[in-house]
Formats: structure tokens, sequence, C-alpha cells
């Protein structure tokens, strides 16, 4: 069985997962259902960056040990990619004992073939890219990369001989010229190359940054987080553990980065492998940027557009379609909600879902909800035209070009809208002569649903298994004549006006011009209140016994909490922020002199509190164990 391998970068932990992580890895997942079925074997791997002074600083601001840390912000990528129907193979994270252990391995390979040596260094280094720069490299006395402000280092570091695989590198790029995706990064990265390549520094002292995977030949020193990181894609298949599954996957068919690390991947990662003797990977695809309003996502400017809300808006396989459909991988494309909603109800609703909907209905109305037989073999007009759509559709998939495939989806829809308007089936259903006629008609319209539905299975998984059961098949070759067919309810149902200004509000982020605006609070204060006011509130302090979903509810929890002199139940709009099991034992912070009131047929006595920090709930509770019942004052 052919085998496909296919890697995303690892999302550093410190991020809050954006639209930028969900184009990546929605893209990958694509890939990787496509592959599927066409009979691969299919690795598809994606992870978490976890070492590094950022995660050390940010911990240290939460005031959290630097694991818990990590823990905790790892399981907000692995809890995200469920809801956007990703299927991952692995999921791995650089603070595992099967990748730390690994890439000791093959930096002990490297210092033993001579190829890595210690030398004092002196330059600048931007903490927030964790990156040397050299006083040429600056702009404006800044970080090339982020702009933000850089700090002279002098100190003893250990350095890989990268620099002596530039020539090599630059033989193997222009010998292979789809090795580096799109046309333009290869440009990038051959012009890069132009300019002498120096060696690369791969440690940090720990007294400085004891937060790494240690050298194996220095106890003092740990690896520099992208030498660290790079060797994930290495050591998830097997590197040094397993030969027989490293062999059997590695390389990589596909890597997919986005255009900002395309150095680090082009040439980092590529000379370190051309060191260990290891294959480069197939292909390196480097797609552009996500902006809004023209600007790089940043959670400096709070223009970050969170997936999980993106997917409640307007679902998963909806959200995918428009990440897929809307800009050519590989460019830059500008986010906004109106051209989300656009697309789901222009090309989804109106066209694919009201294509489904007319040929299914019409079956129904005049064949009794059988598929009928054809009459001619192979003599139907669509099928050269879905036969011809569906070739030039595999041809934009091996391109890793998604927008044009899902045009072929549009384009397929449109030649068989324009079929049924000319063959007038209504017509012929009038004539009792054009029996076969119409039979023929109807075949061949369904056949092409089927196809339309094999086509958007990899972008729109969930509405492909749905069509399938509309068809009354698991695979389109089960489709033969007597098959019972069932229109039900709409494919992808229309966003109405009223809908559409909730989806807007849910999703256009609120920016400002610099990180202390966005530190403004994001509600207006309320009105001042008198300490008479304030005492009529009862808060307490309560410990959370049980935690359970509520039934046909997304949001709620039905919680039992413990106030010390009694039990109380209650109810909390949590669900997409905590998982039941999560918040079992927690303390918490109640207002318990509340009225009932009942949410989805369930009583709740009180309400808990909490943070809404940019779309996310945090629970307030007490910094330290108490009781039950404690009055909060």
């Amino acid at each position: 069985m052919k085998r496909f391998y296919i890697t995303t970068p690892i999302y550093y932990v410190n991020d809050v997962p954006h639209l930028g992580h969900a184009y990546t890895t929605v893209a990958a997942d694509v890939l990787a259902r496509y592959h599927r079925a066409q009979g691969e074997e299919v690795f598809f791997l994606t992870g978490t960056d976890e070492h590094g002074q950022k995660a050390e600083q940010a911990a240290k601001k939460a005031g959290e040990p630097v694991q818990q840390y990590v823990d905790k912000h790892a399981k907000v990528f692995q809890d995200l990619w469920p809801k956007l129907n990703i299927t991952n193979t692995d999921f791995i994270r650089t603070t595992e004992p099967r990748h730390t252990t690994k890439v000791q391995l093959a930096l002990q390979t490297l210092k033993d073939k001579g190829l890595i040596y210690a030398a004092d260094y002196e330059g600048w280094y931007c903490v927030p890219d964790e990156r040397f720069w050299t006083e040429k490299d600056l702009k404006e006395g800044n970080c090339p990369d982020c702009g933000r402000k850089v700090d002279q280092i002098r100190e003893k570091n250990y350095f890989f001989k990268m620099s002596s695989y530039q020539q090599r590198l630059i033989e193997y790029i222009k010998g292979e010229p789809d090795f580096i995706m799109p046309p333009s990064r290869r440009n990038e990265v051959l012009g890069f190359l132009e300019k002498p390549l120096g060696d690369l520094c791969i440690s940090r002292p720990k007294s400085r940054l004891p937060w790494g995977i240690g050298l194996p030949f220095d106890p003092d020193y740990v690896a520099y987080v992208w030498f660290d990181a790079l060797m994930n894609y290495a050591t998830a298949v097997g590197y040094g553990a397993d030969e027989k599954k490293f062999a059997e996957t590695w390389p990589a068919d596909v890597q997919l980065v986005g255009k900002d690390i395309l150095t680090t991947h082009c040439v980092y990662w590529t000379t370190m492998l051309m060191a260990l003797e290891l294959p480069l990977p197939k292909k390196i695809f480097a797609h552009g940027w996500w902006t809004v309003e023209g600007k790089k996502m940043s959670k400096s400017l709070g223009n970050v557009v969170a997936p999980d809300v993106a997917v409640e808006a307007v679902g998963a396989d909806q959200f995918r379609y428009f990440l897929m459909r809307e800009v050519p991988f590989g460019l830059d494309g500008d986010f906004s909600a109106a051209a989300l909603i656009s697309r789901v109800n222009v090309d989804l609703a109106n066209n694919l879902g009201n294509l489904v909907s007319r040929v299914l209905s019409m079956i129904e109305k005049y064949r009794d909800s059988s598929v009928p037989p054809h009459h001619i073999d192979k003599s139907f007009p669509m099928l050269n035209i879905s036969t011809h759509s569906r070739s030039r559709y595999d041809e934009f998939m091996a391109r890793l070009d998604f927008s044009r495939a899902l045009e072929e989806v549009i384009k397929l829809c449109d030649e068989l809208n324009r079929h049924i308007v000319e063959s007038e089936p209504w017509s012929l259903a009038k004539d009792s002569s054009k029996s076969q006629e119409l039979d023929n008609v109807l075949r061949g319209s369904v056949d092409t649903i089927s196809i339309l539905g094999m086509m958007i299975s990899p972008f729109m998984p969930e509405s492909a298994d749905k069509l399938m059961r509309m068809l009354g098949i698991k695979v389109r070759a089960d489709l033969k004549a007597g098959t019972k067919i069932s229109a039900g309810e709409a494919l992808f149902p229309r966003i109405d006006e009223n809908k559409a200004k909730e989806i807007e509000a849910m999703l256009t982020p609120k920016t400002g011009e610099t990180a202390a605006v966005q530190a403004a609070p994001a509600v207006p204060l309320a009105p001042q209140i008198t300490i008479d006011d304030f005492m009529k509130i009862d808060l307490r302090t309560a410990k959370v016994l049980h935690a359970e979903p509520v039934p046909k509810s997304n949001k709620l929890l039905k919680l039992s909490v413990d106030l010390g002199f009694e039990q109380r139940q209650v109810v909390a709009g949590i669900a997409q922020h905590y998982e039941p099991e999560d918040i079992i034992g927690k303390n918490v912070v109640m207002v318990a002199n509340l009225k009932p009131a009942t949410l989805m047929g369930v009583e709740s006595h009180g309400m808990l509190l909490a943070a809404n920090d940019g779309g996310r709930l945090v629970l307030c509770g007490t910094w330290e164990t108490v009781q039950g019942g404690i009055k909060v004052k």
C-alpha cells in the first residue's frame, strides 16, 4: 500500500489558536482525507512546540510551573482540532520523552561527526523570536522580523556547521523545481542563499534559559528551540527508535508551513537533514497569511479570529470550505465575516445545496424516490463533463491548488443545472413515451450528485456523509437502480439577514492601534452602585462535586456544587470552554441568592462567576482551597 506522510508546523504553545493555525491544519486534513480516499495509508502529524524563552516567561507571568503551563496550553490545541473535524494520526509535544531523547541523539550524532563546535558569540538577540541577529540585519535597531527591541548578548554557545551545506542545498533546490512551492517561495529561498550562509547557533546557556532539552555533551546548555522543534517531523515517525517505521514513513511527502517560517524549514531543517544523512522532504509548501482589514493577526492588535467561534457561527464544514475556497493556497487573504457568509449562501446554499434538493425532489416526485436505471449505457451527456471535471479536480489537488479544485465543484454544479434546464425533465414526465429519456436525465443527474459528494468529501466531510445518506448509500459504487433516496432537510441551510448580523458581530474582531488600547476594558463599566446595593448580592465559595452536559445543548453544563451547608444544582454556559472532568473538585465563586431559573428544561439555583477573556470564559475561584459556603466580601 502506498504511504503518504503530511505535516503541519508544530504550533507554539504560547499562542492562542487563531485563523492561521486553523488554515494550515484544515489544508493538511483536506490532503490527508483526499489521499486516504485514493487508498493510501496516511500519516498526518501536528503538535505543539513547548520549549524556549517565551514559554518560560509566560509561565512565570501566569505564576505557574512551566510544565503545568505548557500542559494546559497544549490541550487548547488538542481540544480545537476535533471541532474542525481534523483527522490527525498523531499529536506530538516537544516535551515528550519520545522527542527529547531523540533530539539529544541527533545533537550527539552531529557532534561526533565534527559538525558542532563551541565558540564565543556577540550579537543582538530577539526574545519573542528567540533568534540572534547581526548589526547589519537590524531595522532601525530592532528585530527585522517582528520589529521589537533586541538585547545585546555576549556568551559562549555551540554552533552547527550549516554553512558547509550551502552549495549542496542550492544545487538540490535548482534540480528539484517542485521541492519548494509555490515558485515564488522557491525563488525567495534561492535569493536568501545568494548571500554567505553562516553557521547556526544551536544552544542556549541554562543560566539564561533553563527550559529546554539539555545538550547531551554539555550539561550547562539546552538546545536552541528551532533545532528542537524541527526534529519533531522525524522523531514522531520513529527516528532513532523504530527503524522500520521511520524507513516506511520518512521522507515526508508534503510539509505545510506559513511563509513566515520559510527559512527555518527550507534552510535550517534541510541542512540538518543533510548533515544527519537523511532524505529531504519531497515537498515544502509555504502558504500565505490571513489578515484582518489588511493587518496580520496579532494579540496586541486584538484582531485574532478564533476558529472555534467561527465553527459555532457557521458550522465546521462551511468554515473549512471558506478557508480553502476564498484564497488561492499560497497567497495572502483578508478575512471578513461578510465574505464567509457570502460563500456559505452563494456557493453552498444557493448552488450546491439547491441543486441536490432539486435533483432528489424530482426523483421523489417522478420515480417514487427510487434511483432509475440507465437505458442507454454511457450516453448520458453529463458523463463526459463530470469525468473531465473530476480529472481537472485531481490535477489541482495534486498541486495543492485547493481553491481551483473547489471551483471545479461549482462549475460542475453549473453544468448540471444547465443540463436540467435544457432537458426539461418536468416536460418529459408529462409524456409517457419519453419515460426512458426521463430515466436517463434523472439517473445521470443523481450520478453527478454522487460525484460532487466525492469531490467535496475532503473539504466538507460531514456534509458529504449527509449527502451519501440522502442518496441512500455509503459509497458512490453503491448507487444502483432501485436505491431509495430521501431529500430530507437542506444540505446547506441559508443564512438569513438576522443570523448574518449575529455572525458578523461574533466574527468581527475589535481592532486597536496599540496593545495599550486593548488593555482598556472591552466592556464599559456599569453605573456606580452603593455598598448597600453590593451587599444585596450573596457571593459564596462553592466546590464542584459533579458536572455533566445538558442534553440537546452544546453550551450548558449541569453542576452539583457544595455550599457547605447544602448542595445546589447550577446550570452554567461553559460547556464550550471546560470539559466536565476539568472542573470537578474546583473551588468557584457563585451568586447564591439568585432566583431559580430554568434553562433547557433544567432548573438552576445560582450563577457561577466567570471572566470573558476575548471570547474564552474563565471561571472565577479562590487562589487557595477553602470550604464551600464562605461569604465573599
